[in-house]
C-alpha cells in the first residue's frame, strides 16, 4: 500500500552517557527517613495526642457533667458505669450511651432547663 507518509525506520538506541546520574542509595534512605518523619509529625503524632486526650476526658466524667455525644445529643450525666453513661436529655427522659460515644464535655450551665 502506498500511503502519503513514508515509512519510518527506527535508529539503534543511543548508548547511555558514561556518567549518567544514578541515585545514591544513601540519598534514597535519607529521603525515606525524611518522608517517614513528615508523616509522623503531620499525621500520627497529632492523632495519638487526640486519642489520649479523649481517653482522659472519658475517664474524668462525673455526675452532673453536661456532654455532647458523637450523634449530637446534648445531655446531663445522671449515672455512670464501666461501659455506659446515662444521660438526661429532657425532664424525666434518660438514655444510655456507651462511654466512648461521649465526644465533648461542655462548660457547666450550657444546657438551660426550661
Amino acid at each position: 500500500m502506498n500511503f502519503p507518509i513514508s515509512e519510518a525506520w527506527a535508529d539503534a538506541p543511543a548508548a547511555p552517557a558514561a556518567g549518567a546520574a544514578q541515585g545514591s542509595p544513601l540519598m534514597t534512605l535519607i529521603m525515606l527517613g525524611v518522608l517517614f518523619a513528615a508523616f509522623y509529625f503531620i499525621l500520627i503524632r497529632p492523632q495519638a495526642k487526640r486519642a489520649k486526650e479523649h481517653k482522659a476526658m472519658i475517664a474524668a466524667l462525673a455526675k452532673g457533667d453536661e456532654v455532647v455525644t458523637g450523634g449530637g445529643v446534648l445531655g446531663r450525666v445522671t449515672g455512670i458505669s464501666d461501659q455506659y453513661v446515662t444521660l438526661e436529655i429532657a425532664d424525666k427522659v434518660e438514655i444510655k450511651v456507651q462511654r466512648p460515644a461521649i465526644q465533648t464535655v461542655l462548660p457547666k450551665g450550657t444546657i438551660k432547663s426550661v
